[in-house]
This record gives C-alpha cells, sequence and structure tokens, in this order.
C-alpha cells in the first residue's frame, strides 16, 4: 500500500458546550472516524490511504485521551446524542462515518437515533450488541498494553504493532490509555459493552447504506456479533477478514482500505 504523504493537524474545537480534540487531515469529501475504547492510535497507514480521498475527522471523545469528560454523559446512549450536537457544529451533518469497535457502538447508536445524520455507516469489530455465541472480553481486567496485544490475532506479524504498542511507550501514551480505559469503562461497564434494546432499532436504518468489517477470528468481540448487526440492518454487507483479529485496519491494511474504500466510492 503506497501512498503519498499527507500531513494532519490536532487542535482543541468547541463542540456542542463542551472541548474536543480534534484530528483532522486528508482532502475530498469528510469522513468521521470515531476510534475505540483505547483511544486514538496515531496516524496510521489505514488513515494515510484514507485521506487521499477523504478529509479525515478523527475526535477524541470527552473523557478520552485530551478530551475533556462531560459529567452528565453517563452512558453510550448519551454519548449519541451529544455528539448529534457536536456535529452539527462542527458542520458533519450527512457525513459518511467510520466507527471501531466501542466507537463503532457510538456510530450505530447515533445512526440509531437520527439515520439521516449519515451518509454512509461502516461498523468494525463493533460492540453494542451482545454476541449470541461467545463473550465480548472483558477488557478491564487486564492492563492497556495485555489488551491491546490480545486483541491482535498475531502481534509479530502486524508491521505497525511498535507503534501502537511500544515496548516502552511515552507519557503521553500511558496517560491516554489509562484516561480512554476509564471512559469507556464509566460508558460500558453496565451492561458491559453492549445496549440490549440495540438490535430492535437497527431496522431504522434500512435506507442507510451499511457495512460491517469482522476479523474471522476476532477474540474480543466474536464474529456472531457482526451476524447479529447483518441480520438486523435490512441491506447491510458483512465482509469478514480471514486470519484476522480484532483490528483488521492494522493486521490486514491493505485488504482493509481496498473493502472500506470501495464502500465509500459507492
Amino acid at each position: 500500500m503506497t501512498t503519498s504523504s499527507v500531513a494532519w493537524t490536532e487542535t482543541m474545537v468547541e463542540a456542542a458546550g463542551s472541548q474536543l480534540m480534534l484530528v483532522k487531515g486528508g482532502s475530498g469529501p469528510p469522513l468521521l472516524v470515531l476510534h475505540d475504547e483505547m483511544g486514538h492510535p496515531g496516524w496510521l497507514r489505514w488513515h494515510q490511504a484514507l485521506a487521499q480521498e477523504h478529509t479525515l475527522y478523527i475526535p477524541w471523545h470527552p473523557g478520552f485521551g485530551p478530551s475533556p469528560e462531560l459529567d452528565w454523559v453517563m452512558n453510550l446512549h448519551d454519548l449519541a446524542g451529544w455528539y448529534l450536537g457536536a456535529l452539527d457544529d462542527l458542520g458533519l451533518e450527512g457525513v459518511d462515518v467510520l466507527g471501531f469497535s466501542l466507537g463503532g457502538w457510538l456510530a450505530a447508536e447515533m445512526a440509531a437515533l437520527c439515520p439521516q445524520q449519515f451518509k454512509r455507516l461502516a461498523l468494525v469489530a463493533a460492540a453494542g450488541v451482545r454476541p449470541p455465541t461467545g463473550e465480548i472480553f472483558d477488557i478491564f481486567q487486564v492492563v492497556a498494553k495485555t489488551y491491546i496485544t490480545t486483541s491482535l490475532l498475531n502481534p509479530a506479524a502486524v508491521a505497525e504493532y511498535p507503534q501502537i504498542c511500544p515496548e516502552e511507550p511515552t507519557p503521553e501514551q500511558v496517560e491516554n490509555w489509562e484516561t480512554s480505559l476509564e471512559g469507556a469503562c464509566r460508558l460500558s461497564w453496565r451492561p458491559y459493552m453492549h445496549y440490549p434494546a440495540l438490535p430492535r432499532l437497527l431496522p431504522r436504518l434500512k435506507r442507510l447504506p451499511t457495512l460491517l468489517v469482522w476479523g474471522r477470528q476476532d477474540p474480543i468481540i466474536p464474529l456472531s456479533a457482526g451476524q447479529l448487526y447483518h441480520d438486523s440492518i435490512p441491506g447491510s454487507r458483512l465482509e469478514v477478514l480471514e486470519n484476522c483479529g480484532h483490528r483488521p485496519e492494522v493486521e490486514q491494511p491493505e485488504r482493509f482500505v481496498e473493502v472500506v474504500r470501495g464502500f465509500l466510492r459507492g
């Protein structure tokens, strides 16, 4: 995957009555990227590739990393409601959205509340529904580095593993991991990492083009959850990547970019 270099910026912005750290880079139509429970991992190869055709907007969720917490937001449903107002303030109505794990759940919640907010919806190994078979891994029982390593089918084969999970992380990286896990715990502890009513609400997305991307061997959120999303969203497409764990974007970046780029091109 060879791409030209794309510059990106990181700026604190005002949105929906709060501050939000926003990473932005690329050119073309906007693409909202909602990070997972570990926060924004840094500008990676797949960001660089998608930024060739889109302007990526990557907010740090409130209470994650450098974005201040909203004391009234107690669950993902609250956060989804706040985000809809934030996107209005950022001028991101009718935008394409790409959500990962916890961020995929967040995107699904927003879309269920307001389907017209998005042009296309792509969910990658999304939390938010209870897997019919298997269980969601308890991320709060392990330290951040162990969780990242566990999420990958074969860490040694991931070229960007030293970047997303270095042997000696910087103090800033450790702090971002810790605040992100605290934020995820606050939002998703009970019921753990899912909203029981969400499958009943997902049929509202029947007119929203939806892509689901899952690793066949996902050790964090079983593929059965992806199948439930697929069954609950009429017309959705489920793309399963073989020999892949919870992070297709770094485990199989070329195939991931190919699938997502094709979907976004319509």
